[in-house]
């Protein structure tokens, strides 16, 4: 069982170290020039994004059920849950950027001289921005739970 613990919970730190890089590289991509190569990599990370977000879903469910804190330590656990509901809403907001990369690279790739709407990329740079506020606090309650606050 320590194994199996130790395996998920490095499973867990890497793919959340990832998705931390993926926020922080959307966050300086669309800082810079979106032309069409910008277009199709920010389409690409955000891709990845999704991918590994699903892997640390599975894998937490995975620590929760096989770690060796049990599952009673989670579900009762308010730091648990504030990690969740921040991790939920990191997930929410990303839904606009997703949704305005797609159409953006979609456009781009349809005309040559697609230029991205000044007021969206304000927009997505804001969600980009909030999510990566957010993001900030799921390291916080996850140091907090791990020491035993909230149970």
């Amino acid at each position: 069982m320590n194994t199996t613990d130790l395996v998920l919970a490095i499973l867990h730190h890497l793919l959340v170290f990832s998705l931390a890089g993926i926020i922080g590289a959307e966050f300086v991509l669309v800082r810079g020039d979106l032309g069409t190569a910008t277009l199709k990599r920010l389409a690409g990370i955000d891709r990845h994004y999704g991918i590994i977000a699903a892997l640390i879903i599975i894998v937490g469910v995975c620590r929760v059920f096989f770690g060796l804190r049990g599952w009673e330590f989670y579900v009762y656990n308010w730091m648990f849950w504030a990690k969740m509901v921040a991790f939920a809403a990191v997930g929410l907001l990303s839904i606009v950027p997703t949704i305005r990369f797609l159409s953006w690279n979609r456009q781009a790739n349809g005309n040559p001289s697609f230029a991205v709407p000044a007021a969206e990329l304000a927009s997505v740079k804001n969600y980009v921005r909030a999510e990566g506020v957010i993001f900030l606090l799921i390291p916080v309650f996850a140091a907090a739970m791990a020491r035993g606050y909230g149970y």
